[in-house]
């Protein structure tokens, strides 16, 4: 349908456009550019050839390039395409009215497709004459770098469209996922809890932005923190995208946009855009620090009750680990105080003096960790429990007493809903993983996470905090009870 070397077209010569016309020009495609902007088109073009020279100048890519780019000073100049791409405003009339003045134009065997993140194609379709042929085709920025496209299938989309615009952007160097128009696709979807966990620790006091970054950088693997991500991004942006979702979801409490954030966009503190955001940019600006606990005496022994989920931990700090009656799995400081590995339950719910420890992606590299005390608990508990973490290596981040901690709910959410897409087929266990850890750089997919917590650890902690905040926000799939139930694999079947 669309063969090796057609001729291309974008319309939008914006950022995103201009990176997938360098996409398809450099795998040897003639690319047309278009943009109803006077001159956009044109500055678009002649950036992708100064990108295109530098990159082999630097050696990045092998030369001599023969780009065949073109601008077009209207619509009707892209007749000859075989694939028309489309990225201009997420707006669903102005995509809606540039693909019926599109269908006019392009040969019957054209393949539309629409770059949007977040609008159906299935809306965008739907006024079309020939919906079949229009299909998602959604690139993450940059394109000329992000690997992962998701394939996005309105109710009409043809499936050979689908298969014809795969095997384009798999040509094109791409690793291509299939998702359904579901609001938010895969990744817009299935990661709103990554920002959406750490909103609500900063509304409710647990912990710093910069904090919770570093824990989840440092304890969770993740390539960069929450709140450095969306000054990244924009506030603005990211908080329409989560407004978005959620307004499609029915407002579901689970992609509920947070007023915090909603306040910065009110103010203007966009992130790296406006020099403010989370964060303060600029040459002048300070770095903000995390709230690191200070250097502590660590105790000369502890005593495990029973195998605890912390003995890795203990086995790095090098204190005696004595042997005690009881076979709970907790651990007991020299003074009296519980040392628990996060369930779910804040500390305070355990009933007795405790200082609860947050998970890691891995107890053995971890180079931080977030601990929280029970109200009430002496100080000596928060000072033993941060000398045998530090002993083992860590910084230690001492938090607020909240369900879940930071790394904990962020990752039983994260795994929550990548269970809930598949539930409602979405896509594949197999394309949710991948998606998400190349459209977002998670170090696992969040059903391999799952699986190696265990699915029954993940409806606990969820169950925990549901219950605790009794919010229905925190409810867990009907699919990842079944599989937990069941004692199966969130990967399998799928």
């Amino acid at each position: 349908m669309i063969e090796r070397g057609a001729p291309v077209a974008l319309v939008g010569a914006g950022t995103m456009g201009a990176g997938i016309a360098q996409v398809a020009a450099v795998a040897g495609h003639p690319v047309i550019v278009y943009d109803a902007a006077e001159g956009a088109a044109a500055r678009a073009v002649a950036a992708v050839r100064d990108r295109v020279a530098r990159l082999v100048q630097k050696g990045r890519l092998e030369g001599p390039v023969d780009l065949r780019l073109e601008v077009a000073g209207e619509l009707g100049e892209l007749a000859r395409a075989a694939c028309v791409i489309e990225a201009v405003a997420e707006d669903l009339a102005v995509k809606q009215a540039l693909f019926a003045d599109l269908e006019k134009v392009v040969a019957p065997d054209c393949v539309l497709a629409t770059n949007t993140s977040s609008l159906s194609p299935t809306a965008i379709a739907a006024g079309l004459s020939h919906p079949g042929r229009l299909v998602g085709l959604h690139f993450f920025n940059p394109a000329p770098v992000m690997r992962l496209v998701e394939v996005v299938s309105g109710l009409a989309t043809d499936p050979a469209v689908a298969a014809a615009v795969t095997t384009l952007a798999q040509d094109w160097g791409k690793q291509v996922v299939q998702a359904s128009a579901t609001p938010g696709f895969i990744v817009n979807r299935v990661a709103r809890p990554f920002y959406a966990e750490a909103l609500r620790l900063a509304e409710e006091r647990v912990a710093s932005p910069a904090t919770i970054d570093a824990v989840l950088t440092q304890a969770g693997g993740f390539r960069m923190g929450p709140f450095a991500l969306m000054d990244l991004v924009g506030q603005d942006v990211n908080e329409a995208v989560t407004r978005s979702v959620w307004t499609a979801f029915g407002y579901d409490p689970r992609f509920a946009p947070s007023l915090l954030q909603r306040a910065m966009v009110e103010a203007g503190w966009l992130g790296r855009k406006t020099g403010r955001g989370w964060f303060r940019y600029g040459d002048d600006a300070e770095p903000s620090q995390p709230d690191a606990a200070p250097a502590r005496s660590a105790p000369s022994y502890v005593t495990e009750h029973g195998e605890s989920p912390l003995r890795v931990l203990l086995g790095r700090s090098g204190a005696e680990i004595r042997a005690g009656g009881r076979r709970d799995g907790t651990v007991e400081l020299p003074g009296g105080a519980l040392l628990v590995r996060c369930d779910g339950r804040p500390a305070t719910a355990l009933g007795r003096p405790a200082v609860v420890v947050d998970r890691a992606l891995d107890d053995a590299s971890a180079t931080a960790v977030a601990i929280a005390a029970s109200d009430g608990a002496p100080a000596d508990a928060v000072a033993e429990a941060t000398g045998l973490l530090q002993a083992a290596g860590l910084a230690v981040h001492v938090v607020d007493d909240a369900p879940g901690l930071v790394v904990t709910r962020t990752v039983a959410m994260l795994v929550n809903g990548a269970v809930d897409a598949r539930n409602q087929g979405v896509a594949s266990a197999a394309d949710i993983d991948t998606a998400m850890r190349l459209g977002t750089n998670y170090p696992l997919g969040p059903l391999a996470w799952g699986d190696r917590w265990g699915p029954a650890t993940i409806v606990g902690i969820l169950d925990a905090m549901q219950a605790w905040y009794g919010e229905d926000r925190y409810r867990p799939s009907a699919l990842l009870r079944r599989i937990a139930a069941a004692g199966g694999d969130l990967r399998e079947n799928s």
